[in-house]
């Protein structure tokens, strides 16, 4: 192998890192970007599960009420 091949070689191989190099920082973020939107959905989810759990006790206490009014017409 001549030294101009080896030019050539060298240059191909800096050009794969350089490419390998901006994909990684792309992947990583993207990564970042997707673990901030999974935090804020993680925490939109609890809030709604709450909410649910609200609603259901209060939907239940008014059947409570509902029905005592019924027994004691």
């Amino acid at each position: 192998m001549n030294t101009e091949n080896q030019s050539v070689d060298i240059k191909d191989l800096e050009e794969k890192l350089e490419e390998l190099i901006q994909r990684y920082t792309a992947v990583q973020s993207e990564n970042t970007t997707l673990k901030t939107k999974q935090d804020a959905l993680v925490k939109e989810r609890a809030k709604l599960v709450e909410k649910t759990n609200l609603a259901r006790t209060r939907v239940e206490a008014m059947i409570s009420r509902l029905k005592n009014m019924d027994q004691d017409k």
